[in-house]
């Protein structure tokens, strides 16, 4: 079975495609963490981080409409930093009147809330150039190599396979719903009952869903353990690292370092 927003690897021939996956990771990590460590407000370094990462989408060719497109679902979520725009003290913008409080936004808050959506925006691509351009098993063997817990990268690994086994659960369980439903070309008669009913039949067939996949799980990991499965996953040794993702990575490092005492020095 293949779900695309479940593997979301892009196969290419782009230079980023080529980059040692160790490299790609500690980059990423990296970029993360100077955009995190931007203070609010510092425009221009802003500014230029989203044009590093729009440069690193247009040379991966994996399109910058798809990143943008696949980050953009994350937007709603940033929307729970919206009450630091009238919690913040500062010179005031404009005011609410909501029933009996009176909520009044602030430059300061207004700033901090921009601030916070870019830097979730900017480290949100990053993460999605990672995973587009590098596949997933070689994610886990860069995560050994930097020294990432193995119980963690294990657990990783092991979340990363059997979703697809729990989506393939689920479709199944979907399928037989839909050959079960009455269908009708009268379009005022629609399949199903109320909303309540339809609630009562997605809840039971949540809960068959969990102890389906409750019950796989089980036979699953006594079958690892019949074959031998003690906790770690055995790899083969990681190639060494080339001369060109060395020099990427040290360049990646200087410009980050860069962009950060920039920020702090302005």
């Amino acid at each position: 079975m293949h779900v695309h927003y479940q593997d979301p690897y892009r196969p290419g021939r782009s230079l980023i495609h080529a980059l040692d996956a160790r490299v790609k990771l500690l980059v990423t990590i990296a970029f993360i963490l100077t955009v995190a460590l931007i203070p609010p407000g510092f425009w221009p370094v802003y500014i230029l981080l989203l044009s590093l990462i729009i440069s690193v989408e247009i040379l991966s060719e994996i399109g910058v409409v798809y990143v943008l497109r696949r980050s953009i679902l994350v937007l709603p979520f940033m929307l729970a930093a919206l009450p630091i725009i009238f919690t913040l003290q500062g010179a005031p913008l404009f005011t609410l009147s909501l029933g009996g409080w009176t909520l009044t936004a602030t430059q300061t808050g207004m700033e901090r809330f921009i601030s916070i959506v870019l830097k979730s925006w900017t480290s949100v691509q990053a993460a999605i150039v990672l995973t587009s351009t590098t596949p997933f098993p070689d994610l886990l063997l860069a995560m050994r190599s930097v020294k990432i817990p193995r119980m963690l990268v294990t657990i990783f690994g092991m979340m990363w396979r059997y979703l697809f086994v729990l989506g393939d659960e689920t479709l199944r369980m979907m399928r037989a719903r839909a050959s079960r439903s009455g269908q009708s070309d009268t379009p005022s008669l629609k399949a199903g009952g109320s909303i309540i009913w339809r609630a009562h039949v997605t809840g039971g067939m949540a809960g068959s869903l969990f102890i389906r996949a409750f019950e796989r799980s089980d036979r699953i990991y006594m079958a690892m353990v019949a074959r031998g499965y003690d906790g770690d996953v055995r790899t083969l040794a990681q190639p060494k690292t080339s001369l060109l993702n060395w020099l990427v990575l040290v360049f990646s490092l200087l410009l980050f370092t860069a962009l950060l005492a920039l920020a702090y020095l302005l």
